[in-house]
């Protein structure tokens, strides 16, 4: 698909400037400015006129700059930790070492871990977690998706005072909801999550017959990382850099890992825990033509269960989901979108492996495989949910939509952004103009979520509800701002159902913590606030909030 008309004047005038195009291979030998590299860019893709020597506004961070990675222990892979009520777990915020696409780098672990530890408790524990930084920032840990105790929060400013280095703070987690949630910093996540700093937090349920049978459980911790022939790009060190479409990675991990495999029986159910931690890549997950059953997401099951043909996670959200491999042999795991080319305006087809699952001959247990046909309805769930339905029909309690600010960026990206803006993905599955990004900075960038009732924006927002009240909200994603995005937005202490999009009513409800809202659409939230304190709402690709866009609210207690 092509777009014409206004953008290919455009691009037939920026062609006429008397300004070099460069190609990739030419691009690479330009000489860094300031310990800036240029990012990874298409060949295809023409470097903009004007931008030969532009660099972001900010300056470039590295972990441990000027340090020998050897002066760093080696990173592990994550380690399940098993934690019944009242136990107590150190984590330490460190420096490691890890070698990701052949490239030694200095990365940030939860006790030297790759995820953090895989913590588990059972619903209705309190845990106590006691966190030493011993990184060169600030740092927090947020519980992402529990309804916690407000001062657990992790929230800097809000919650608590960041943890500095050589400082600790205490931790008590209460988990009143069965599910997979995860841990995370929420200081410069940006940097800080992208490094490393990440693990998954299960609650399991009392009811052993809570998810149907499976053979056995794989968590899938997805990210990607962004890398050249020299490592990894720096991040912003003032403010983010790629604060109009956050930091795409071109390199995928698994569980930390970048060729993550698996075997399973023939036959074999396969229960996967998905989480997705990248700072902004929705991800559309495959497997390979088999069966894939969806059982979960972020705060418990679905009233049902359904077939799927594949997941679309976006940041932060978690998919539970039974796979049955049926067919001996190498089963890939992929990522399949469709991707753009901003400048080209062109969407091509694009696949990235993210693990291997290898099927041997050897048939797994008959019973199980036989009992994944079944599709099982969550009674307990639909009752829940039903003493809600009363608050479907009517009119929103309160409406936002978002937009985006910018001011100060060069001259020809202000240009082809004006031309691009005349077509919009709903979802950017990929970064279809990686040089205008990478430049786009948190100084230059401000996201926002505006109350479209009084007018305010961001952290002028002012909401106070009171614990026991049920509330809808209207989230609009304007399609004519600078650049339209898709955002993730992540309402922090509450639990929420997503009552519908564009007018289309939800027809299998799950309670959720994150939800993406598409560019264009409109959906509809029915929160129950049933956690009193001072709460975030924000949009959870990184770049974005830290961009701005996040406001507080209050829940008072009754």
């Amino acid at each position: 698909m092509k777009r014409t008309g206004m953008l290919c004047l455009v691009v037939l005038f920026m062609a006429a400037l008397p300004r070099p195009v460069l190609g990739q291979h030419e691009m690479r030998g330009m000489t860094p400015r300031g310990g800036w590299r240029m990012v990874p860019m298409d060949p295809s893709m023409p470097m903009l006129p004007g931008l030969e020597n532009a660099v972001p506004v900010v300056g470039p961070f590295m972990p441990g700059m000027g340090m020998d990675p050897s002066m760093f222990p080696e990173a592990r892979p994550s380690a399940m930790v098993p934690m019944a009520d009242g136990d107590t777990l150190d984590i330490s915020v460190s420096m490691v070492r890890r070698t990701l696409n052949g490239h030694e780098m200095i990365m940030f672990g939860y006790n030297g871990q790759y995820p953090g530890p895989l913590i588990q408790a059972e619903k209705d524990a309190t845990i106590v977690v006691r966190v030493t930084n011993e990184i060169e920032m600030p740092t927090t840990i947020h519980w992402h998706g529990v309804r916690i105790d407000n001062r657990f929060d992790g929230v800097p400013g809000v919650t608590q005072a960041a943890i500095e280095r050589g400082d600790s703070f205490t931790y008590e987690v209460h988990v009143p909801d069965a599910g997979m949630f995860w841990y995370h910093p929420h200081v410069r996540e940006d940097v800080q999550q992208d490094l490393g700093l990440f693990g998954n937090l299960l609650v399991t349920s009392p009811d052993p017959d809570y998810y149907g049978p499976a053979h056995r459980e794989e968590v899938f911790v997805l990210d990607d990382m962004l890398m050249d022939e020299q490592g990894a790009i720096p991040w912003g060190d003032s403010a983010p850099t790629h604060a109009l479409m956050g930091r795409f990675g071109n390199v995928m991990m698994v569980n930390g890992q970048t060729d993550y495999r698996l075997t399973a029986k023939r036959g074999e159910v396969v229960r996967f825990y998905l989480t997705n931690v990248a700072n902004t890549r929705t991800f559309n997950v495959t497997f390979g033509g088999n069966a894939v059953k969806i059982v979960a997401s972020d705060v418990g099951r679905y009233e049902r269960e359904q077939w799927i043909n594949s997941v679309v996670i976006a940041p932060a959200e978690r998919y539970v989901v039974d796979v049955r491999f049926d067919d001996v042999g190498d089963v890939a795991i992929s990522n399949t979108i469709q991707a753009i080319n901003h400048f080209r305006g062109e969407f091509y087809p694009h696949v990235d492996t993210l693990s291997v699952v290898t099927v041997s001959e050897e048939t797994a247990d008959p019973t199980i495989s036989k009992a994944f046909e079944e599709l099982r309805v969550h009674a307990e769930v639909v009752a829940d949910i039903a003493r809600f339905r009363p608050y479907f029909d009517r009119a929103p309690d309160h409406e936002l939509e978002t937009t985006v600010r910018v001011r100060d960026l060069p001259q020809s990206m202000v240009i082809q952004m004006e031309a691009d803006t005349m077509f919009f993905p709903p979802i950017e599955w990929n970064d279809g103009m990686p040089m205008m990004n990478w430049l786009s900075t948190g100084e230059q960038v401000t996201w926002i979520l505006r109350d479209r009732e009084t007018g305010a924006e961001n952290g002028d927002i002012d909401w106070i509800f009171k614990v026991g009240d049920v509330v809808k909200i209207r989230v609009f994603n304007t399609p004519d701002s600078f650049h339209p995005m898709n955002h993730p937005i992540h309402i922090h202490g509450q639990r929420f159902l997503v009552l519908n999009k564009d007018g289309v009513e939800s027809d299998n409800l799950v309670w959720k913590d994150t939800a993406i809202v598409p560019v264009g659409s409109t959906m509809d939230f029915l929160v129950e606030m049933s956690n009193p304190g001072e709460w975030m709402v924000h949009c959870h690709i990184a770049e974005h909030l830290h961009a701005g866009m996040m406001f507080s609210f209050t829940v008072e207690g009754s």
